[in-house]
């Protein structure tokens, strides 16, 4: 079983930065494919980002593209998105993924973007 817990979430103007970061437990992450998603109330869960067991591979949806880069540090068993030009569209609960055979996800951390 993997505990995934989110932080660095909170409120930025628009163009500004946030890194988020997810800490995991219970399981070493390196042989987990990891992932950040983000949902807004009455919308589905939305893909953001992804990165192989490896950090070798990542994935980004378009929207993010050129704007987040995800990352991991398998040492300290904690992934992170760093997010830069937020724009108030980015606004959501972001929450990490673990995926290996099954899914696990954190709590999710608040980003709001203000225009």
């Amino acid at each position: 079983q993997v505990q995934l817990v989110e932080s660095g979430g909170g409120l930025v103007q628009a163009g500004g930065s946030l890194i988020l970061s997810c800490a995991a437990s219970g399981r070493t992450l390196s042989g987990y494919d990891m992932g950040w998603y983000r949902q807004t109330p009455g919308k589905e869960r939305e893909f953001v980002a992804r990165i192989i067991w490896s950090g070798d591979t990542t994935a980004y949806a378009d929207s993010v593209k050129g704007r987040f880069a995800i990352a991991r540090d398998n040492a300290k068993n904690t992934v992170f998105l760093q997010m830069n030009k937020l724009k108030p569209e980015d606004t959501a609960i972001y929450s990490c993924n673990a995926r290996q055979l099954l899914d696990y996800w954190g709590q999710g951390t608040q980003v709001t973007v203000s225009s």
